[in-house]
C-alpha cells in the first residue's frame, strides 16, 4: 500500500462521514481495510478513489440498488457498458419527473403567495391553503381561486 489514511483521513479527503465508511464497507461497496498493529483501519489509493466513485454516485442521485450495480460494474473493466448507459438514462429520467414535480410545487407556492394580501393570520391565503390541504379538503392545487 504506496499510501495509508486512517478512517479520519479518507473522511476529510472525500467529505464522507466515518461511520457511512465504515456501513460501506460492512456492505461491500468498499473492501475491508488493512489493519495497522493497533488495530485501526488503514486504507489505500484505491479506497479513495471509489469512496469518490460512490460520492459522485450519491450526489448525482443515484440509489442504493443502482451504486451497487455501477460498482460491480466498474469491477469489471471488459463488460459492455450497455448497463451503465440503462442506469444513467433511468436516473435522467427520474430527475426529469422529479423536476415537473418541483416545478408544479413552486407553481403552487408562487399561486399562494400572489393571493396573500398581508393582513393577520387569521386571513392569511397561504396559512388557509396550507389548512385545507392538511385536512384532506382540496384536492386540487387550483382550488381556491377566483
Amino acid at each position: 500500500m504506496s499510501a495509508a489514511y486512517s478512517i479520519g483521513d479518507l473522511a476529510r479527503a472525500t467529505g464522507v462521514k466515518p461511520t457511512t465508511i465504515r456501513w460501506y464497507e460492512q456492505e461491500g461497496w468498499l473492501p475491508p481495510a488493512a489493519r495497522t498493529a493497533g488495530g485501526h483501519r488503514a486504507y489505500g489509493p484505491a479506497h479513495l478513489r471509489r469512496l469518490g466513485f460512490i460520492r459522485h454516485a450519491r450526489e448525482l442521485g443515484f440509489e442504493s440498488e443502482a451504486i451497487r450495480a455501477l460498482l460491480d460494474l466498474a469491477d469489471h473493466p471488459e463488460a459492455d457498458c450497455g448497463d451503465a448507459h440503462r442506469l444513467a438514462t433511468d436516473q435522467i429520467r427520474e430527475i426529469d419527473a422529479r423536476m415537473r414535480r418541483l416545478a408544479a410545487l413552486r407553481a403552487e407556492l408562487a399561486r399562494m403567495a400572489e393571493e396573500c394580501a398581508g393582513g393577520t393570520i387569521g386571513r392569511c391565503r397561504i396559512i388557509e391553503t396550507l389548512a385545507d390541504f392538511a385536512h384532506g379538503h382540496c384536492a386540487d392545487p387550483g382550488h381556491g381561486r377566483d
